[in-house]
């Protein structure tokens, strides 16, 4: 069964575009805003932005917490990564990818103890990377690089401003030759949630049945799961509790999002609402569940070429008092290689 799956989804990405015309596309869109904005030159340390920008991945959750590896991205220019040491070879076969250097460590540990030191040598081989195209251009736009990396940076001279506004404003529109990819992403996540829906027991644990997701997900190329948003019975309010060894009992309400980033690392966030064993849902489950779907339908009854986020959000579903105090802060965010453009905290 799983050389069959696996074939159906390797059959339905090979009807695609090649990857390679996506990671061009998305870096030529980049480079677009850039000059829309008059950004020269971006150094991009996000492991989102530079996989948006180029398709190079590597290490995504290490380089999560780790400062292993920057992207600088000059709008008229090369694209230089600067990889983990060691790691030259993975993107040396991708043509948004013009020269490929070691990075340097830029935290306590990966410096070695002196990322003073460390961070100023990076700022002088940038600096230097940048006067070779640019001469003395000095506006630099970063993401979020550590404090002493910044400060480094500044000492140079350079006037630093914010990429993730360039980023954001690039993935705001999406590609005519990325919807395919959405499009397999959202597909390949639905079939794990499937998979998760057939390990629900009573007596499983919560992270048993989690993982048969997480499982799933990760044979159809995912690329990481950000929450562990998996709850049930009394554990489903209040909102953001995470998946625990809490053993599931027949009759009980599952709920799951997904916040899945997956293939080729277009994220896919929904929510899912689960029934545990053969018992009837109560009166009080069902009128819970058709409100929220009621919800669902009326918003999504909204989204239509042309409509403005005001006019959305005017003429969204009334919640009824009963359920505002406990209400979720948005009716919805943009969706992308993250959560993306509208997105707004309360």
């Amino acid at each position: 069964m799983a050389d069959k799956r696996n074939s159906e989804e390797a059959g339905s990405a090979g009807d695609m575009a090649p990857c390679h015309e996506l990671y061009a596309a998305r870096l030529g869109r980049t480079r677009q805003v850039m000059r829309e904005s008059d950004t020269p030159v971006l150094l991009i340390l996000d492991s989102v932005n530079i996989l948006y920008a180029t398709g190079a991945a590597n290490m995504t959750i290490f380089s999560t917490r780790t400062p292993a590896r920057y992207l600088l991205l000059f709008a008229e220019g090369p694209a230089i990564l600067f990889d983990y040491f060691g790691c030259e070879h993975l993107a040396r076969d991708l043509p948004t990818v013009d020269q490929i250097r070691p990075a340097r460590g830029l935290c306590h540990v990966s410096s070695g103890g002196v990322p003073a030191g460390s961070c100023r040598a990076f700022a002088e081989e940038i600096a230097a990377a940048i006067r070779e195209q640019l001469g003395q251009e000095k506006r630099l736009a970063i993401d979020r690089f550590p404090f002493m990396a910044i400060d480094a940076l500044r000492d140079r001279g350079f006037v630093l401003s914010d990429a993730d506004a360039v980023l954001s404003a690039a993935r705001r529109i999406k590609l005519p030759v990325e919807l395919p990819y959405l499009s397999e992403a959202m597909r390949r996540v639905e079939r794990a949630v499937g998979e998760m829906a057939g390990e629900i027991r009573p007596g499983a644990l919560e992270t048993e049945i989690w993982s048969a997701f997480h499982a799933r997900f990760i044979a159809a190329e995912g690329q990481y799961i950000s929450t562990r948003l998996m709850q049930s019975g009394d554990r489903t309010f209040p909102y953001f509790q995470e998946c625990s060894d809490r053993a599931v009992a027949a009759g009980e309400l599952i709920c799951l999002d997904t916040d899945a980033l997956g293939y080729q690392g277009y994220a896919v966030d929904f929510s899912r609402t689960f029934l545990c064993g053969d018992r009837k849902p109560t009166p009080e489950q069902r009128s819970l569940y058709a409100r929220a779907k009621d919800q669902l339908d009326w918003n999504a009854a909204l989204i239509r070429p042309g409509a403005a986020f005001e006019e959305i959000a005017d003429q969204a579903w009334p919640i009824p008092e009963d359920h505002r105090e406990s209400r979720y802060y948005c009716i919805g965010h943009g969706l992308g290689m993250s959560g993306e453009h509208p997105q707004h905290s309360p």
